[in-house]
């Protein structure tokens, strides 16, 4: 009997993997890193396209009792004035305000203590024609100093020294800057003296300008002068001197310069040489007769062989101040005229 064989067809047998040799391996592995180094800068790619989301943010802790800052209300107080007036310089300013105080600061130096003249000046004395009027001067509280003499137009370090010296005495005064016309035709007076702290500095403690005028008035007498201010009135205090100021008298007429001073002029314009209009001393030098030598040294010198005498009225004084009015009295002996600046 004859066996019959058939065949099936319903599985087939899978090959067996061969294995893998080391160098396949090292191969598979690195296409596998180049498949995942390219997935990687995709995804990289996309995440950067999509905008990240902002992280919120953190809540800050309360601060201890201890922590915390203790705050200052302000308020503004009406009732008082922030402006402030020196007592030792006289200057006025405002508290508070940074420049008004650095100002306040170096004026009252200059007015207490003075300025200093020093080697640089004396280097320049003979070229800017400074000029020693009198040396070994000695003031009442003993000290001996020297007056000088040059022309207030000079230039380098002498011209802004005065220059500085003429600003503290205008800002002391109340004054406004002189003219160049009469810094052309005037000179300054400075008395210095030894400084205490450097053997080769001395102090400005003084200073006279005298300028030249041709014309100038007479102070009235006492008794003129008592006769306009019952006519003027005390409650004019107003020290400029014009025409409404005029006092009728018989034969007479009378320009009122400071009401409260009692100082009248007579309005006839008289010959004068020489006026003075600046005078200054610092504070902690005044009452030793510094101001009466400038002036006496002045008035000798200002116009060369030619002394001038206050007791003529050949000098005049601008507007003076009380002090200044002081100093015009007891030097010129009610001789010294008033002249228009």
């Amino acid at each position: 009997m004859t066996t019959v064989i058939k065949r099936t067809y319903s599985a087939r047998s899978k090959p067996t993997p061969a294995l893998s040799s080391p160098s396949a391996n090292k191969r598979k592995a690195r296409d596998d890193e180049n498949d995942g180094s390219l997935f990687t800068q995709k995804k990289k790619q996309r995440c950067a396209l999509i905008p990240s989301k902002p992280k919120p943010l953190a809540t800050s802790r309360p601060l201890k009792p201890s922590q915390q800052k203790t705050l200052t209300q302000l308020h503004f107080v009406l009732d008082s004035s922030v402006l402030r007036a020196c007592t030792l310089c006289g200057l006025s300013y405002t508290r508070g305000a940074p420049d008004d105080e650095a100002l306040h600061r170096s004026h009252c130096g200059r007015v207490q203590r003075g300025m200093e003249w020093g080697r640089e000046e004396e280097k320049e004395s003979f070229k800017a024609g400074v000029v020693e009027i009198s040396a070994n001067v000695r003031i009442k509280n003993g000290t001996c100093g020297r007056i000088i003499c040059f022309p207030t137009n000079v230039g380098g370090k002498i011209g802004s020294k005065l220059a500085n010296l003429l600003e503290t005495i205008n800002l002391a005064l109340t004054s406004p800057p002189l003219a160049e016309s009469v810094l052309d035709n005037s000179k300054a007076y400075l008395f210095l003296i030894p400084s205490q702290t450097n053997s080769y500095r001395e102090k400005i403690v003084g200073c006279v300008v005298a300028q030249r005028i041709s014309t100038a008035m007479a102070i009235a007498s006492l008794e003129e002068t008592a006769f306009a201010r019952t006519h003027v009135g005390s409650n004019d205090n107003s020290p400029e001197i014009s025409p409404k100021s005029l006092v009728t008298k018989p034969m007479t007429s009378l320009v009122a310069v400071d009401v409260a001073s009692g100082l009248f002029c007579h309005p006839t314009a008289l010959p004068t040489p020489l006026g003075v209009p600046r005078l200054f001393v610092s504070s902690s030098h005044r009452r030793q007769g510094i101001a009466t030598r400038l002036l006496t040294a002045a008035a000798e010198t200002f116009i060369h062989g030619c002394p001038l005498d206050p007791l003529k009225g050949e000098v005049a004084f601008t507007q003076p101040t009380e002090g200044g009015n002081a100093v015009m009295k007891s030097w010129g002996k009610g001789f010294v005229r008033i002249y228009q600046e």
